[in-house]
């Protein structure tokens, strides 16, 4: 019998419990709890990144992705000032000195440090240099459009482009990128969808893959391809959201195991083991979630719940505490439920996982490749255990909005 690859569970089930305040906050002891831990681990994460590799720019696992952290910092802790954002830019300008134009997603490519770069300017006031970042994101989309050996996926691929666009419209404006741009993005991922469909002869209107292997989750797979694609609020886009994009969702619904679990890939030998964002229920708790919201259909709701369900019982991982594949990324899924529901029971699930997780290093987990990076270390636990301290506008990064 393979070891687990999750810790047991130790905490007790909700019993009725209110965690927040008037405004919707953590009540103060433990938002002073989480506030202290969050400000000693910025202490070792600002040590640990004086002797990281800066080569590496992406927002996944390098330079920008600690540049988002800081854009984060500055809105929601009490404490923040421009000195968050003047940091975030200097962590930024490096990137956008050095991009090579061949990548285009936000967590792996060119699109998320210009992205990023036109936030952090904007907030900032420099103009010129947020307009610069936006000409070149903008610059990007023909490629992006148009060549059909690029993937689909978040990570690498065309929806990555279409969230950089969705994140700089939430964050500067909705006028700073045409939503005709945007429907042409979408509009590629379908008809990609529907090529492979087609080809394979699927039964769901839209298929995508990845070095020839159809994901399902988040990362790489469908469930992140149709969340976003979820995310696109142009009307001429509505007939493919009602038809191919909510059929696609059906057929995924079909796949969820009875644990609540869902798969990561099409034949995938590992069956109903993974609980990571990248990999599992983690994952398709959005693309349920949004759903639910876009179709007021219950099922997806329900669905949902049952993703939620595992993730408690299974999510506390002896990966680490990142947010791809560990156990603040898990810890967000509870915190997108709450929003949804309003119910405390998942707010308190979000709540004991980021306890778990303020004892960083304490449990024997497996050290992340890049222990500080975002998505594998020390500054995706930061960001999740930041947006603890004010859960009703928590975003998981790099894909909600």
């Amino acid at each position: 019998m393979s070891e687990k690859r999750e810790f047991e569970n130790p905490f007790p089930q909700h019993k009725d419990e209110y965690l927040t305040d008037p405004k919707g906050q953590l009540k103060s002891e433990r938002k002073e709890n989480v506030q202290r831990a969050i400000n000693k681990l910025l202490e070792k994460l600002y040590r640990g990144l004086e002797s990281e590799d800066d080569s590496n720019y992406t927002v996944y696992t390098g330079t920008a992705g600690i540049a988002l952290l800081h854009i984060h910092l500055h809105r929601r802790l009490e404490s923040g000032t421009q000195q968050y954002l003047k940091t975030g830019l200097e962590y930024i300008k490096k990137p956008l000195r050095h991009l090579k134009g061949r990548k285009y997603s936000f967590l792996c490519g060119d699109a998320g440090p210009l992205a990023i770069g036109a936030v952090i300017n904007h907030l900032l006031k420099h103009e010129d240099d947020r307009k610069s970042c936006l000409d070149r994101l903008a610059g990007l989309h023909d490629t992006v459009c148009t060549d059909r050996a690029l993937p689909d996926e978040a990570l690498y691929g065309r929806v990555g482009y279409l969230y950089s666009l969705l994140y700089v419209q939430h964050h500067i404006g909705e006028e700073v990128v045409d939503n005709a741009l945007i429907s042409k993005v979408a509009s590629s991922i379908i008809d990609s969808g529907r090529r492979l469909s087609q080809q394979e002869q699927c039964h769901c209107p839209l298929m995508y893959e990845w070095h020839e292997k159809k994901y399902l989750g988040a990362a790489h797979g469908i469930a992140g391809i149709l969340f976003l694609l979820m995310q696109v609020k142009d009307p001429s886009f509505n007939d493919s959201l009602h038809t191919l994009v909510r059929l696609t969702v059906d057929w995924m619904l079909s796949l969820q195991f009875p644990s609540g679990n869902c798969p990561s890939s099409i034949g995938s030998s590992t069956g109903d083991k993974l609980i990571h964002w990248c990999h599992g229920a983690p994952g398709w708790i959005y693309m349920f979630i949004k759903a639910y919201q876009l179709f007021s259909d219950e099922k997806y709701l329900e669905a949902a719940k049952r993703c939620s369900a595992v993730i408690w019982e299974r999510g506390i991982l002896k990966k680490g505490y990142g947010i791809c594949h560990g156990t603040a990324g898990n810890g967000y899924a509870f915190l997108a439920l709450y929003r949804l529901t309003n119910d405390q029971k998942y707010l308190y699930q979000a709540y004991k996982f980021g306890e778990w997780c303020i004892n960083y290093g304490k449990h024997g987990c497996r050290s992340a490749d890049t222990p500080y990076s975002l998505f594998e270390g020390m500054a995706g636990t930061i960001y999740f255990l930041t947006d603890l301290l004010d859960p009703s506008n928590a975003r998981f990064p790099a894909f909600e909005l």
